[in-house]
């Protein structure tokens, strides 16, 4: 965690410094013609810094008025023209965005991790200020959390199969694995996780396998507010459970504990099958 924390406050430097050249004042004489194309330099890359500011801005909302066309049009360019248009913007306005359907779906996940992230924060204080409130135990924050952040989903349910595999395609892999262990580090962070040993990085593979094993059941949930579907993933939580349980016991497993072992490899392999279906691999 601590290794998280540095990572954060370096990123947070650079991009609180803006990647900006930092000059050195010497004390040598320069001829006025210098001293001007020096202020020119440092009026166009000041220029350079706002006009990617403003196209940053532009799209950002051209991507948050375009998510309201996603259901019908898919994660697509056609969504990202129809999403500019609504707010002003010409059609063509698209071609501000090299990667497509990626940017729009990389967009998506990256404001549900914030938002989610804002509502931990806001429950961890409350709790923080109020010493006699019940607390959850970390197993059923993770819960919790978890179907909070799959709910947010739920709107773009019918689609979502189409923003998956967009995001498995090479050049998008990273960002989509970047996005998720994000997800899951914010989770594991406000349910207590601390550690700073092996535990750190098995904790989190644990939970995104968990993730997004019950966001591909989720996909095929056709049940009531998909109550399957969190049932399914209180069974998985449960399931990890008692592994560790066995794990930390020296002791034969009980039949209850290979039962779960075989649910849990079962719920990894299903992974893989649904996954590999959606996206028609062999």
């Amino acid at each position: 965690m601590a290794m998280l924390s540095s990572f954060r406050l370096a990123r947070g430097r650079f991009a609180a410094a803006g990647f900006r050249h930092l000059w050195t004042s010497r004390a040598l004489p320069a001829a006025q013609s210098e001293n001007d194309n020096k202020k020119e330099e440092s009026q166009q890359s000041i220029h350079e810094e706002n006009d990617e500011e403003y196209e940053k801005n532009i799209k950002i909302k051209i991507l948050g008025a375009s998510l309201q066309f996603v259901p019908n049009m898919g994660w697509s360019k056609q969504a990202i023209s129809a999403g500019a248009e609504s707010i002003g913007y010409p059609g063509v306005v698209h071609g501000l965005f090299s990667n497509g359907g990626a940017a729009l779906v990389e967009y998506f996940y990256s404001t549900c991790n914030r938002e989610l992230n804002k509502i931990l924060e806001k429950e961890a204080l409350a709790i923080e200020a109020d010493s006699l409130s019940s607390r959850k135990t970390p197993e059923e924050q993770v819960r919790d959390a978890v179907e909070i952040r799959l709910r947010m989903v739920i709107p773009y349910k019918k689609t979502w199969p189409q923003a998956m595999a967009i995001m498995t395609l090479p050049p998008h892999v990273p960002t989509a694995l970047a996005n998720l262990l994000t997800l899951v580090d914010d989770i594991c962070y406000y349910a207590g996780d601390r550690s700073v040993d092996i535990n750190w990085y098995t904790r989190r593979m644990i939970l995104a396998t968990i993730y997004k094993a019950t966001e591909l059941y989720m996909l095929q949930d056709t049940s009531e507010d998909h109550k399957e579907t969190w049932l399914f993933l209180d069974r998985r939580i449960k399931d990890i459970l008692q592994i560790q349980s066995m794990l930390v016991n020296t002791v034969k497993p009980s039949p209850s504990q290979d039962e779960a072992l075989n649910r849990a490899a079962e719920t990894a392999a299903a992974v893989f099958i649904t996954a590999r279906s959606i996206l028609g691999l062999n």
